[in-house]
């Protein structure tokens, strides 16, 4: 019996031999553990993006709305220059957004809900223009809600409350030329017809109307006399970018309030009015007890985008 001890020589290319075999076992076993280990990890990732991806494609019809402005003064890079916009309905998720008490009280619960309905990639609530954000209104009210709207007004004839019921669906926008002006600029020009300057001006935009009611509240704090108001004289102030060549706003804001004449001043709103994309939000009044006729506007009231029904 061969003692234990005893030393076995193992020629030296026989060593060699079976260590290059040993060390690519051993490199089998590595990779296929790796490759059993990047395969389990593949398969997480997949399902994992799988879940992620179903998450991700929950979609709400939605509905087209021509913009009044058909996109003409809004830059060719913005998603608003096609003169469309998408729009979802309204869910019930929605509604929780105009009996927020709280989004009541700060006075944004209707911006909320646009920036909740809009479906459009890319577009920032602050650059839509007044006229079109009138457009989203409607559109979205009657999505919501239905097209018949019930009113209650007076009656100019004889001071009496009437009801009448608009049929939202047949508004239209404004007629407007807008090949007299140049696309993808929201800049106008118009000559005051007494003191001859020449007023460059810019549509409101939503975030315009934002600083002008925030002015507004806070100037209202600081009057003694409530019921004076600086609306005139303060939207003047943003819709105007230049007199005579010169945009420095102090310029501006000191003619507003100091030179400004009031016949230049009717002037100049009335071609605004007329030179403004909107929706023709006004309707043919007849009254039943005179015979009356009148062209009325549709008077928003706070039921317009609130449920009638409540739990």
């Amino acid at each position: 019996m061969a003692n234990e001890n005893d030393k076995v020589d193992i020629p030296q290319e026989v060593r060699e031999a079976l260590q290059r075999n040993n060390n690519a076992s051993g490199a089998t076993k590595s990779a296929t553990t790796n490759t059993a280990t990047e395969n389990t990890q593949q398969t997480h990732s997949s399902t994992a993006s799988k879940s992620t991806d179903v998450v991700q494609k929950v979609e709400y019809p939605t509905e087209v709305v021509d913009l009044p402005s058909k996109g003409w003064f809004y830059e060719s890079t913005s998603p608003l220059a096609s003169g469309k916009i998408d729009i979802k309905y309204m869910t019930a998720r929605e509604e929780d957004i105009l009996t927020s008490q709280n989004l009541i009280k700060k006075g944004v619960v209707l911006d909320k809900l646009l920036e909740a309905l809009i479906a459009t990639p890319g577009v920032n609530l602050n650059d839509v223009l007044v006229g079109d954000k009138n457009a989203i209104f409607i559109a979205a009210r009657i999505l919501a809600y239905g097209k018949d709207y019930n009113i209650k007004f007076k009656d100019p004839s004889t001071n009496e409350d009437v009801q009448d019921v608009i049929d939202l669906s047949k508004i239209e926008a404004k007629e407007f030329e807008f090949g007299n002006h140049e696309r993808g600029s929201n800049l106008f020009e118009f000559e005051l017809p007494f003191c001859k300057k020449k007023v460059h001006w810019s549509l409101l935009s939503h975030k315009d109307e934002q600083n002008i009611d925030a002015e507004l509240k806070a100037m209202k704090k600081f009057t003694k006399n409530k019921n004076e108001t600086s609306e005139v004289t303060t939207r003047l102030k943003y819709v105007i970018k230049a007199i005579d060549g010169n945009d420095d706003r102090n310029s501006i804001k000191q003619f507003v309030d100091r030179e400004l004449l009031a016949r230049d001043s009717l002037a100049f709103r009335e071609h605004i009015k007329e030179n403004t994309p909107d929706l023709d939000m006004t309707f043919n009044f007849e009254s039943e007890d005179t015979g009356y006729e009148e062209r009325m506007t549709i008077p928003l009231g706070v039921d317009f985008f609130y449920p009638s029904t409540r739990i």
